[in-house]
């Protein structure tokens, strides 16, 4: 008796554990990434970052907004060509390669993922191998003049 008790109630916490997750995303937001100052251009800010596998897959999911100068910075372990997508994501962002000496060299425009099927959803690669991803609102890269060969610097 003892142990079936104990079981079903682990079974109950894990059931409403699991389904607090899938009612409350924001329960996971901006808490669990450290955040780092950068320079991009004439730009300083400060950007969560993204360094375990976790991270990278849920980066910006969920988050209905996002300040003008805020984002997230995803570092990876090796240089290779990248593949993003929108999945659960619900603003347009936008996102730019970086290689592993910290060059821009690949930007590009993200359309939100809200409201499309997974199966449909886009897949945006880099143009070359990358070692770092950084992601911004929609247009942040072009409306601060940041152009391909700028070089990021993380304090």
């Amino acid at each position: 008796m003892g142990l079936r008790w104990k079981c079903s109630t682990l079974a109950k916490f894990v059931m409403f554990a699991g389904l607090s997750l899938v009612l409350s995303p924001q329960a996971f937001s901006a808490k669990e990434f450290s955040k780092k100052k950068v320079t991009l251009g004439s730009k300083t800010f400060v950007v969560e970052i993204a360094e375990t596998p976790d991270q990278h897959e849920r980066g910006l999911m969920f988050r209905s907004q996002m300040g003008e100068d805020e984002g997230m910075l995803f570092i990876f372990k090796n240089e290779e060509t990248r593949f993003f997508w929108m999945k659960n994501t619900l603003i347009d962002l936008s996102i730019g390669y970086f290689d592993k000496s910290l060059k821009l060299i690949d930007v590009k425009e993200m359309k939100s993922g809200k409201g499309v099927p997974d199966s449909a959803l886009p897949s945006y690669a880099s143009a070359q191998p990358a070692k770092y991803a950084l992601e911004m609102n929609k247009g942040w890269f072009d409306k601060n003049k940041i152009k391909i060969g700028s070089k990021l610097k993380i304090h």
